[in-house]
């Protein structure tokens, strides 16, 4: 029996996903900031599943919450970085305090899980990193950059991280997901305070956009769950896991961006070297 480690299972794909594991007779570590969900879970789900409280912010916590997890359970076969949040604004409209706690949740949140729990996956020379990304952690959008830079943060050390820790049979995959309905674009969704005019037509479209299909999206948090497992499961995972049509128009598209430019640019980039 695996046992999962998922930060961030109040809602949404991670909770879609804990259920899902424990549908498979996996065992599942969740994680909730608030300490009435943590006991309503371990009410419901005792002996199969264990809820516990953290703020994915706070580095401190994150090391106590991985010792205590080890001390009762003496390993973690899969960690899924989930917990996250979403924030919407134009470069210049977005304060110094919303791109820090962007980044504090989905970046520094993220690693600080990766580095706590690496040491014991590396000891065991077995485990495997799930990293909850977005297609936009590929493909920037007007309106979406600091959420964009802080998934294109986590998808840089994610792809480091996997060559470096292949050698003791740890895996890390990265998840990529278009629009999924959750709360992402609902409650879950930071919006910058200062709002400037001039991009009401670029970042401001977006954000209407954006919050007009909440619960409309096309992705169904259920199958993307057991998609997951089922990367989890294969003996051979990929570095990368888009999910939904149109995580893959987007990337596709990013894709074909950077290889238009690298051919426009291809006699440039050789008669520049020495």
């Amino acid at each position: 029996m695996k046992y999962w480690l998922i930060t961030g299972i109040s809602s949404g794909l991670g909770k879609a996903l804990a259920t899902s594991v424990l549908e498979k007779g996996g065992f599942v570590i969740g994680t909730f900031r608030n300490q009435a969900q943590v006991d309503e879970f371990n009410s419901q789900h005792s002996g199969k599943a264990f809820a516990i409280l953290l703020d994915i912010t706070n580095e401190n916590e994150i090391e106590t919450c991985v010792s205590q997890i080890i001390s009762k359970y003496g390993k973690i076969d899969v960690l899924v970085n989930n917990a996250g949040v979403g924030f919407v604004g134009a470069i210049e409209e977005t304060s110094k305090e919303e791109v820090k706690k962007v980044f504090d949740a989905n970046f520094y949140g993220t690693l600080h899980m990766t580095q706590a729990v690496l040491p014991f996956m590396r000891k065991a020379r077995n485990g495997h990193i799930v990293q909850i990304s977005s297609h936009g952690g590929i493909k920037a959008f007007a309106g979406f950059g600091i959420y964009n830079a802080s998934k294109f943060a986590v998808e840089g050390f994610s792809e480091a991280l996997a060559q470096e820790i292949a050698p003791f049979g740890v895996k890390v995959s990265i998840i990529e997901p278009g629009p999924f309905r959750t709360k992402f674009a609902g409650n879950g969704l930071g919006l910058a305070k200062n709002v400037i005019t001039d991009y009401a037509d670029t970042a401001g479209a977006f954000r209407t956009k954006l919050q007009s299909v909440n619960g409309k999206q096309e992705g169904d948090p259920n199958k993307a769950a057991k998609a997951i497992i089922n990367l989890v499961d294969s003996e051979h995972p990929t570095l990368r896991l888009p999910l939904g049509k149109i995580a893959l128009k987007t990337i596709g598209m990013k894709l074909e961006s950077v290889k238009s430019d690298l051919e426009t640019h291809r006699a440039t980039a050789e008669n520049s070297v020495y």
